[in-house]
């Protein structure tokens, strides 16, 4: 499966009054390990960025005065994300500036919903952490991943992280990795590891009744967001 992990820096806030894109940064997830593919383009939008916006994400009018417009990358960057799964954190945002973008070529070359699928990583965490914060700094610091480069928004920056936020979520990567071929992780996968008959009996620590019932609570929860899809709740 090949996912694109998504971001994009704009001029500010609401495509409708005006605003554009000025920085789209994309990494690549293949069976759910980074490839170390990526796709990064600062873009001149022709108009002056908010200051708010530039206060979160540095990227000032003098810097983009060089860079190319939307129209002469769009070809690369449709090319990049084509029938990808788009893994993007509050992806109306990103996506209605990339539909809006879009829509003002001639001809429009169409909508991301027809190029992509998309998951959106901060309605999956709300479902996953109800009541919580879900930002994606608050979702490294759950997650323990390091966003210390972090110190303003920027779309590869940030596609970066949350695609080790995203693996995080979902399981992390079902592959160890770590140099061996594909032969030596199978045999790794298979190896057996025995406990000791003479070991001491494990202690089992039972769940109180507060946690048993806050536990049926976040099922219920679950099995209404999943429209009676939650199997842990099936009898």
């Amino acid at each position: 499966m090949r996912q694109i992990v998504l971001d994009t820096e704009t001029t500010g806030l609401e495509p409708r009054q005006g605003h554009r894109i000025i920085e789209i940064g994309c990494v690549e997830v293949l069976d759910r390990k980074l490839t170390g593919n990526h796709y990064h383009q600062y873009i001149q939008p022709d108009r002056d960025i908010d200051a708010g916006a530039i206060e979160v994400h540095g990227i000032t009018n003098e810097f983009l005065a060089d860079k190319p417009r939307f129209e002469d990358i769009v070809d690369d960057f449709l090319t990049f994300i084509k029938g990808a799964e788009l893994v993007i954190h509050n992806a109306p945002f990103d996506v209605g500036f990339i539909d809006h973008e879009l829509g003002m070529l001639k001809p429009v070359p169409g909508t991301v919903s027809g190029l992509c699928s998309v998951l959106d990583t901060l309605q999956l965490a709300r479902q996953m952490h109800p009541g919580q914060r879900n930002s994606l700094d608050a979702l490294c610091k759950r997650y323990d991943i390091d966003n210390s480069q972090r110190e303003k928004h920027g779309a590869l920056l940030d596609s970066e992280i949350l695609a080790d936020v995203y693996l995080a979520m979902t399981g992390g990567q079902v592959s160890l990795g770590l140099g061996m071929s594909q032969e030596q992780e199978h045999e790794h996968s298979e190896e057996i590891v025995r406990l000791d008959e003479q070991r001491k009996p494990l202690r089992v620590i039972r769940a109180s009744a507060d946690e048993v019932a806050e536990h049926e609570q976040y099922l219920q929860h679950l099995d209404k967001s999943s429209d009676g899809q939650c199997v842990w709740s099936a009898e």
